[in-house]
Parts: structure tokens; C-alpha cells; sequence
């Protein structure tokens, strides 16, 4: 049982608030910043009261960093690897949950356990594989003697290669995996019915029909909660495209564009230009979260499923 308290209401509150101004104030000093003109923006301390130059700030940064382009490749890429995600994920879940092999645990917490390694710590390998995809098959074509065998026999190199750099292939495939999106899908699935499983399959439901038809809908919520978390991240991604791309002109992100926007060590201190493209950059993952806000809390925190 919880006792209302006026002192510990009051506490409450007070932290609450002092939370919100954590939170708010750096979004509401990037937006007085991008709507001040160079004077304004250069004084110290810095006024907290918006002006009227947003628009032209706005304008100045869209076509400095040719932002158009940009927020092209950045939306391909996060719907990509948003969609990639959640149905790796889901198909995964269903497959270590619903599907009776020895190996399955196995299976699970070997995807488990990548949640300690950041993409940080797999970049070479990841970069490795992205610089030719079917380099594994190579290496079992070679270790088993396939290579030699037949270019013995007919002449013929095998020579596997799939340049993944420089692509959106390159940029969305190596980030489908999802440790968390296979964890949050098991557990909801394990709160499925063993019951309504055996229903389908009187009915005649195959295992994908069963998937299609009745998981999917059922786990609605989950998939929204999950879209969210991962358009956010894959939107804002910086070291990845960073480092698969050097063709920065056709295959670059907006966050990546994000540096041509700052000032130099020589030139004119415009950093309301600066703030204006990351106003632009920030934009679409706030107003997705803004619009699936309720989606996202229920898909995390209900327990009536």
C-alpha cells in the first residue's frame, strides 16, 4: 500500500520537473539557436529567446549540406534496417519458441549473449564481411578442397565476391540481426497458449500460416515499440555509414552531413546554421516517436496480451 504524502507529492514533483528541464533544455536552446542570426547567436551568454531568422537558418543549412539527398539515403536506410530487424526477429523468436529441436536454448542464448558485443567491438569482422559477403563460402570451398577440385577438372576459378561497401545493401544488411528484438518477441510469444498453437494446427494451419495469421496481429503492439526503438537507432547511426561509405555523395547519411555544418577552426562561427541542421536532422525520429508514443509504452509494459 502506497500513503500520499504532501512532503513526499511535493518531492515527486520537484524531480519530475527537474528532470523535464534536463531533458527540454538542450532541444530548446538548438531551436533559440538555429532561429538567431549570426550576432545573436555569437553573444556570450547566449539569449534563451527565440528570433525570426528560422527559416532562412533553415534554408542556409538544407542547401549547404545538401540535406535533400541525404535524408533519402538516411530514411532507406532506417526503414531497412527497421524492417529488416523485425522480421529477422520475429521469425527467430518463432522459430526458438514454437519449433521443439534440441538445440533451440542453444540457439537463444548464443543470441543472447551478442547483447555484449556493441557494433563497436565487431566493426573489423563486420566490415571484413561487408567487403565481400561471400567470403565465407569461399573459405569453405577452399578448406574442403571444392576450389581446387574444380579448377582441376574443368579450368575454372571459383572466385566468390560481393562488394558490399559503398551501398545501402552495405549499410542496412549487417545491422538486421537484433538480440533485443529476439528477446522482447520470445517473450511475448512464450506467453502464447499452447492451446491456441494446437487449435491452428487442427485447422489445418501450417506453421507459417499460423505465424502470419495469428502471431503477427497478436504481437502489434510489440512490433510498434520495437520500429520505434530501432528507426531511432538506425537513424542515428554515425559510425557504420561512417565506415562503409567513402562515396559520401551518393550513399551518405544526414547525421554523417551533420560535420559539413561546422564551423572550421578558421572560418565564420555560424553556429546558428549548425544548430538549424540538426533541428532538420532531428526532426523525423521525434516525430516518429512522437506519433507511436502510445504504441511504444503499451508494447512495453502491458501484460494483458
Amino acid at each position: 500500500m502506497i500513503e500520499r504524502s504532501p512532503f513526499f507529492d511535493a518531492l515527486t514533483y520537484f524531480a519530475m520537473l527537474v528532470g523535464l528541464v534536463i531533458v527540454v533544455l538542450p532541444f530548446w536552446i538548438v531551436i533559440v539557436a538555429a532561429s538567431q542570426s549570426l550576432q545573436e547567436v555569437s553573444r556570450v551568454p547566449i539569449s534563451l529567446l527565440p528570433s525570426d531568422q528560422l527559416w532562412i537558418n533553415l534554408q542556409e543549412a538544407w542547401a549547404r549540406a545538401d540535406l535533400g539527398p541525404k535524408m533519402v539515403n538516411s530514411f532507406i536506410v532506417a526503414i531497412g534496417v527497421t524492417v529488416g530487424k523485425i522480421t529477422l526477429a520475429a521469425m527467430s523468436a518463432f522459430a526458438i519458441v514454437f519449433f521443439n529441436f534440441k538445440a533451440r536454448m542453444i540457439c537463444f542464448w548464443l543470441i543472447f549473449i551478442t547483447l555484449m558485443l556493441p557494433l563497436e567491438v565487431r566493426i573489423v569482422p563486420t566490415y571484413s564481411i561487408a567487403a565481400n559477403a561471400l567470403l565465407p563460402f569461399q573459405v569453405i570451398l577452399d578448406t574442403f578442397g571444392i576450389t581446387w577440385l574444380v579448377q582441376q577438372l574443368s579450368g575454372i576459378q571459383i572466385a566468390l565476391n560481393w562488394n558490399l561497401l559503398n551501398s545501402h545493401a552495405g549499410l542496412i544488411l549487417p545491422l538486421v540481426a537484433t538480440a533485443t528484438g529476439t528477446f522482447l518477441y520470445r517473450q511475448f510469444f512464450m506467453t502464447i497458449p499452447d492451446e491456441l498453437a494446437e487449435a491452428s494446427k487442427m485447422d489445418g494451419a501450417s506453421a507459417m500460416e499460423f505465424f502470419w495469421d495469428v502471431l503477427i496481429p497478436l504481437s502489434r503492439t510489440n512490433m510498434l515499440a520495437l520500429a520505434t526503438i530501432m528507426f531511432v537507432g538506425s537513424w542515428n547511426s554515425y559510425l557504420w555509414p561512417l565506415l562503409i561509405t567513402t562515396d559520401r555523395a551518393n550513399f551518405g547519411t544526414v547525421v554523417m552531413q551533420l560535420k559539413a555544418l561546422i564551423p572550421n577552426m578558421n572560418g565564420t562561427p555560424d553556429w546558428n546554421v549548425t544548430m538549424a541542421g540538426a533541428l532538420i536532422i532531428m526532426l523525423p525520429p521525434l516525430l516518429v516517436v512522437a506519433f507511436m508514443q502510445r504504441w511504444f509504452v503499451r508494447g512495453l509494459i502491458s501484460r494483458d496480451k
